[in-house]
């Protein structure tokens, strides 16, 4: 099954505020962070914003790849 593609635009927009889903790209693939009780309001524990492409502000995080087990892949960065 082919993945649906998200423009740097898209993945702008959806930044979790004004009732929009918080998406957040990784390595190229974007991800649904909106259900995440570690996402409010798109924003990250302080740390992170969604909206964004975080692969090289993940490079220093504590975890990474097994988190993203537990959020929604919802397409790949065009």
């Amino acid at each position: 099954m082919a993945q649906q593609k998200i423009t740097r635009q898209q993945l702008q927009e959806n930044n979790g505020r004004n009732g929009k889903p918080a998406y957040i790209a990784f390595q190229g693939n974007v991800y649904d962070v909106s259900d995440s009780s570690f996402w409010m309001e798109g924003d990250h524990l302080g740390m992170h914003e969604a909206g964004k492409d975080l692969t090289e502000e993940l490079e220093m995080a504590p975890h990474r790849e097994e988190n993203f087990a537990r959020v929604k892949l919802v397409g790949v960065l065009e």
